[in-house]
């Protein structure tokens, strides 16, 4: 049922916005999988297989695309989310940075199975920061129709060594980036009584900003771990794990691929200050690296009061 304050066509219409995207990320694999059998079977005709296996045969063809004008019609997954920011440094305060050409990594964490609470922050941010690419796993450019679905707000690849090239040749806010640190190890710590973060052995991010001069914002995406539950045993959930993109079930509302209309709240803190270290030492990236730590710490401790279910969970850093 909708929640107070939001008439029910809106809430509906946050419910189908957001289930696009896990209903698609669910199901996607099972497509790839039953459109390759058609179509090399010819099943149940010729001209039927073609037409079933047509949307994985054009998502081959076409690129992954950034769209951020599609913000402007997804608002009412704000609603259905009753989403909320907490801002430490500001929108206009992190496009200043970037045009003076201090670049930055957004840090988010925790990862969830489809990030809502980054989606919504998509959605609710000025243009400019809306055209800041996503790191992700260079295997989820690659798989159909998920790549072109999810890539609407920017992804590129995670490796070390096209992330530096972003911040070599990228001008002004085009040059920051957004990182999930835990990646999807994190998926798989998720609980309904605990929050653990995946970070004791994330520390790249940490040197590549150094070796850059890239300063580091940490974020932190309360309801992203609850809004949907996950399958963290067997087959799957292992192909998950050493493929990095999620093929295990997960489910939500009704026990269904519907995420739960849960808050949702962004926790944004300020620059970490890191300098700009051409050649640091293990000693400056465990050093850079615990600030880290202790800032997210910070930002969970200091807000989840705001959450009736965060009030008594407790964080983990693994």
């Amino acid at each position: 049922m909708a929640r107070q304050g939001i008439s029910f066509f809106r809430w509906l219409q946050g419910l189908l916005i957001s289930s696009i995207f896990s209903v698609v990320y669910l199901l996607t694999p099972l497509y790839i999988i039953s459109a390759v059998i058609a179509l090399c079977l010819q099943y149940p005709c010729k001209h039927a297989a073609y037409l079933y296996g047509a949307p994985l045969i054009i998502s081959i063809l076409t690129p992954s695309r950034q769209m951020p004008f599609l913000a402007n019609y997804m608002t009412s997954m704000l609603d259905y989310f009753d989403y909320e920011e907490v801002l430490e440094i500001s929108n206009e305060e992190c496009i200043k940075m970037a045009n003076e050409g201090r670049k930055f990594i957004i840090a988010f964490q925790p990862h969830g199975v489809v990030s809502f609470c980054s989606l919504c922050s998509w959605v609710s941010a000025p243009p400019e920061l809306r055209c800041v690419q996503t790191a992700v796993a260079s295997v989820l450019l690659k798989v159909p129709i998920l790549k072109n679905v999810m890539g609407i707000y920017g992804l590129t690849d995670a490796s070390s060594k096209n992330i530096c090239r972003i911040f070599q040749t990228g001008q002004g806010i085009k040059g920051c980036l957004v990182l999930y640190v835990g990646g999807i190890a994190e998926l798989f710590k998720t609980c309904k009584d605990e929050e653990r973060l995946f970070i004791k052995s994330r520390k790249g991010f940490i040197k590549i900003a150094l070796r850059q001069g890239v300063d580091v914002i940490p974020v932190y995406l309360f309801g992203n771990t609850s809004v949907l539950s996950v399958l963290k045993t067997g087959l799957l959930a292992s192909l998950s794990r050493r493929m990095q993109v999620s093929v295990t079930y997960f489910w939500g509302k009704w026990f269904l691929p519907i995420p739960r209309d849960d808050k949702l709240l962004y926790v944004r803190g300020k620059p970490l200050g890191l300098p700009h270290i051409p050649e640091p030492t293990d000693g400056d990236v465990d050093h850079w690296h615990a600030k880290y730590v202790e800032e997210v710490t910070r930002l969970y401790n200091e807000n989840k009061e705001k959450l009736p279910a965060y009030k008594h969970k407790k964080l983990f850093i693994d």
